[in-house]
Order: structure tokens, then sequence, then C-alpha cells
């Protein structure tokens, strides 16, 4: 057994252990931008993450997506009044009382704004997947991979995920793309979800393997 400094004595590493397989990305992809809103992005405000490198390399992922001609949705927070659709989520997390109705904080940002035509889908929770129709949606497009951008990488990026390879999709997370309000939780999720769930590919390899599908007529 073999392990390295920091470890735990004889615990194997990830690829060691019979995980960390690669996953070949699919030839028909969708992208989901997994709330990119304001509220995670406006100085002041409650939620706000205190970084937009995320939001600054989604647009450009988005702009290659909308290239290639792929499906691309879009999910926004919105609960009923007091939260009564929010459940103990709702409870537990305080910043979601932003999200009650219609809010300025609940908007799409400009730099990703939804195209006519983009699927738009309001959720509750922290899955893209759960109590929603992107399951429907993905299937009935045909496609079999799904490039995964927004917010947070612990929160609704790795539920995303994991609700993605559950649903028989490939999750792909792209690194840049995505964002946390620290680099501990959001290095440690995306060491996870490759290792476990899906494939965490940097925005140069998920553009590459847009323009690609696209060369070959396959976006």
């Amino acid at each position: 057994m073999s392990s390295t400094d920091g470890d735990r004595p004889g615990v194997l590493p990830p690829s060691e252990a019979g995980f960390a397989n690669r996953l070949e990305l699919g030839a028909r992809p969708a992208l989901v931008m997994v709330d990119i809103v304001r509220a995670y992005f406006e100085p002041g405000a409650q939620l706000y993450m205190g970084d937009a490198s995320s939001l600054d390399a989604a647009a450009i992922l988005l702009e290659e997506a909308r290239s290639a001609g792929i499906p691309v949705v879009h999910t926004r927070v919105s609960f009923s009044g007091g939260g009564a659709d929010g459940g103990y989520f709702f409870k537990k997390v305080g910043a979601l009382e932003h999200f009650v109705g219609e809010t300025p904080l609940g908007e799409i940002m400009p730099e990703v704004a939804p195209l006519p035509g983009e699927v738009v889908i309001v959720k509750q929770y922290a899955s893209a997947f759960f109590g929603t129709t992107l399951a429907s949606t993905l299937a009935a497009a045909g496609v079999d991979t799904l490039l995964i951008a927004g917010v947070s990488t612990s929160g609704c990026i790795r539920a995303t995920a994991v609700d993605t390879i559950q649903h028989g999709f490939i999750p792909v997370v792209v690194r840049e793309a995505v964002g946390d309000r620290h680099p501990a939780p959001h290095e440690a999720n995306l060491f996870d979800i490759q290792a476990k769930y899906g494939e965490v590919k940097t925005l140069a390899e998920a553009t590459a393997y847009l323009r690609d599908l696209a060369g070959r007529g396959e976006g």
C-alpha cells in the first residue's frame, strides 16, 4: 500500500482505490448554466461570492455552446411566499429569502442572459434536476453529455453533477466556469466530482470539445 505525506497511513490514493476512471465524452452534449444570478455576483449582497472570474468563464463557455449549436438550459431559484415550496432547505439557509418571488437578486446576470428559445428552469433545491423538467428536456433532445457551469461548486454544482450521472448522462464540470465562496470547498468538491461522479475539464478542454463536435457536424 502507498500513501502520500499528510494522508492517512495505508489509505490508497483515488486512482489506486478504484476511483477516478475516465468517462469518454459523448457526441450529443448540452450546457446547463446553474443559478448564475445577481445574488452571487453583486457586491454587498448576502450571498456575494467575492469573485466574478467564474462568470467571465461561463460567458465564454456559453458563446462556444451557442456557436456549436448545442442545447442550452439556464436555471434560477424562486420560492413562493414564505418559502413554502422550499421546505426545510428554505428554513436551513436563511439567505434563500432573497429568492422569494421575482426579485432583482434572482435575475440571471446580463453577461449570460438567456436567448429566446433557450430553456429557463425555475428550481427550489440544489440540484438542477430535483423537482424540475431537466431530465426529460435533455432526454427529448437526445443528449448524452451535460456541461455544467455556475455556482456554487460545493452546493448546486455538486448536486447537479451527482444527479446528472444518476439520470444517465455524463457530467462535465468546467473548472473555471464554476465558483464558490472559498477555494477550499471549491477544490475539494472538484476533486470529489472527478474521483466519483464525472469529469472536470478546463475551459480550454471544453472549448476544444465543442469546436471539434461542431467541426464534425455533431453539435
